[in-house]
């Protein structure tokens, strides 16, 4: 049986290399994010309520919606989860016992083999589809088609969803593609087209779940969408590729000419998704529990 709300929100780690990538980004986002674990310390947090009483009401409502089959919270919490089992987490045991330290990242270099352009096109690409189909089915919508997930990232996004978007756009598009990261992705989409899709992990793990039999119309339809908002975010946060790497550079040690493999080395001992998805998902449900407790 899966880990209920409550077990997942009171598992989050406080420090680990994923919440340390996160807070190297915080930059990008200042005052958005904040790693509240703990289910009790969340619906603190959320709600503003102290009192023992009410917070257990509120949880309790929690765990009933969260447990209702016919509400989205699980089906996004799943989504979350597969985007960064697919990515993988070869590094993270190997790593585990360095948390706190400065991790020498080049003595990993020989366990790691950066992802080709055409890989981390196809990853970045799924990754915003899956984000489209998780924020429907939180929000218990019956669909939402690309152009209405953009509105939504303009006027909704915030706090751990506007963090995860943050973090997509400099861990797995500019620090591995560069500045040009979205004609990279346009490129790869318009020559490479559905074949580069084929045996794609991410890709493998969500398929299912993608609203449309032209699978890849959706993707290419849903990252044009998205683009534009991608490179606004770019221009008006400033973010580029060599201040991502200077701040994540404050606890990973790597040359200037190994970009590629910092980028390897997140998607395999990182699960931003996962992490921020949790918290995501809590917020929206924790707001709907206090309404209903």
């Amino acid at each position: 049986m899966s880990d209920s709300i409550i077990q997942l929100l009171d598992k989050l780690p406080s420090d680990n290399i994923t919440v340390k990538v996160l807070k190297a980004l915080d930059f990008v986002v200042p005052g958005e994010w904040e790693n509240i674990v703990g289910c009790d310390n969340t619906i603190v947090a959320i709600t503003g309520e102290t009192d023992a009483d009410r917070v257990m009401a509120i949880r309790n409502r929690a765990i009933e919606l969260y447990n209702d089959a016919g509400e989205g919270y699980q089906r996004a919490i799943w989504i979350y989860n597969s985007v960064d089992k697919a990515d993988a987490a070869l590094g993270a045991a190997a790593m585990a016992n360095k948390i706190g330290e400065k991790i020498g990242f080049m003595s990993f270099l020989g366990k790691l083999t950066p992802k080709a352009d055409t890989t981390q096109s196809v990853d970045l690409c799924v990754k915003i589809v899956a984000e489209l189909i998780a924020y429907y089915k939180l929000n218990g919508l019956p669909s939402l088609s690309p152009q209405e997930f953009v509105a939504a990232l303009k006027d909704n996004y915030q706090g751990s969803s506007l963090m995860r978007m943050a973090t997509l756009v400099a861990v797995d598009g500019l620090l591995p593609l560069g500045p040009n990261f979205l004609q990279k992705v346009e490129e790869t989409l318009a020559n490479k087209g559905q074949s580069a899709f084929e045996g794609n992990p991410v890709f493998s793990a969500i398929s299912g779940i993608i609203p449309s039999d032209d699978k890849f119309g959706f993707i290419s339809n849903t990252f044009s969408a998205v683009e534009g908002w991608m490179g606004n975010f770019v221009s008006s946060t400033g973010l580029t590729q060599e201040k991502v790497a200077d701040s994540i550079g404050n606890f990973v040690e790597f040359s200037d000419d190994s970009l590629d493999f910092v980028a390897a080395f997140l998607d395999q001992s990182t699960s931003y998704y996962r992490h921020t998805g949790i918290q995501s998902v809590a917020r929206r449900l924790i707001l709907r529990a206090a309404e209903d407790a």
